[in-house]
């Protein structure tokens, strides 16, 4: 598979989820279906153990709940931002054309998970956002318990997570966030987790020129890295925060740089918003 590197669903969708990799452990796992706006033909992904299930925050609301006023939220009424969307197996193969009549500018699409998984989705995701003049990166649904961070970022770039200063290719995206298989800080100490954490940024660095960003969310980062500062100047900050303000940052971060603020909306997947209009958002896209 080559990828060009020129490189409504309701709120009720992440919060069934959310309760299902919960009790999935007990009760065995379970298959859901979770249709969204704009959105072709919806997947139907596999059961909550597998990486069909996991996506951009979809174990945040078990943790961390879902703020009521976020459901009520559009894209057009929290923000003053560029918008935009994350997506993944979840949304299936997405209407681009109408996601960006409806005034997406930017894209995240899951690419990997692991070292196995690559979401058979992504080329129509990736490539179809593209064509309709969005913006768009790659992102990887992190498993520090797995793999070495390494390891981890070169099944990411090589099969997706790829970057280019062409202004249509934002960076590689690590998704670090709470376990869906276990423990929350998957069984490592916080320097365990901070190594993990470089790791994969260095490699990434070194085979694309570009660090990649972060994604998580401040409870997770203090939990399991002990609010690690080390990463703020050197590693954008896409933060998740399912309300009307993003609220406190993680430590070494002054500014975010995306921002994840509702599970559902006009766009298909996730609500997000650049902080910058889109010249900013262009140059940030060249690196």
């Amino acid at each position: 598979m080559s990828f060009r590197t020129t490189s409504t669903s309701t709120r009720s969708a992440k919060v069934r989820r959310a309760r299902l990799l919960l009790a999935a452990t007990a009760i065995g796992a379970t298959a859901l279906s979770a249709p969204s706006p704009a959105s072709a033909a919806p997947a139907t992904p596999g059961p909550l153990s597998s990486p069909d299930s996991h996506s951009m925050g979809s174990t945040i609301a078990a943790h961390e709940g879902l703020s009521r006023t976020a459901a009520a939220t559009t894209s057009t009424g929290s923000t003053t931002g560029v918008q935009g969307m994350d997506v993944s197996r979840w949304q299936g193969n997405v209407d681009w054309t109408r996601a960006r009549a409806n005034g997406a500018r930017f894209a995240y699409v899951k690419a990997t998970e692991g070292t196995s998984y690559t979401s058979p989705y992504f080329k129509q995701q990736y490539n179809g956002s593209y064509d309709v003049g969005m913006i768009r990166g790659a992102y990887h649904f992190a498993l520090p318990d797995r793999s070495s961070g390494t390891a981890q970022a070169d099944w990411f770039v090589s099969h997706g997570g790829g970057w280019s200063a062409d202004g249509k290719t934002l960076p590689p995206l690590l998704d670090i966030e709470y376990n869906p298989y276990g423990s929350t800080c998957y069984g490592l100490s916080q320097s365990q987790m901070v190594s993990w954490i470089r790791a994969f940024s260095s490699r990434v660095k070194a085979r694309t020129g570009r660090y990649p960003a972060i994604y998580t969310t401040t409870n997770w980062w203090t939990s399991c890295t002990g609010n690690n500062s080390s990463f703020g100047s050197t590693n954008p900050l896409f933060i998740a925060r399912y309300a009307y303000t993003v609220g406190t940052l993680p430590a070494g971060w002054t500014r975010y740089t995306f921002w994840q603020y509702a599970d559902s909306g006009i766009f298909p997947g996730d609500q997000d918003t650049f902080n910058g209009g889109m010249t900013k958002l262009r140059t940030f896209a060249r690196g």
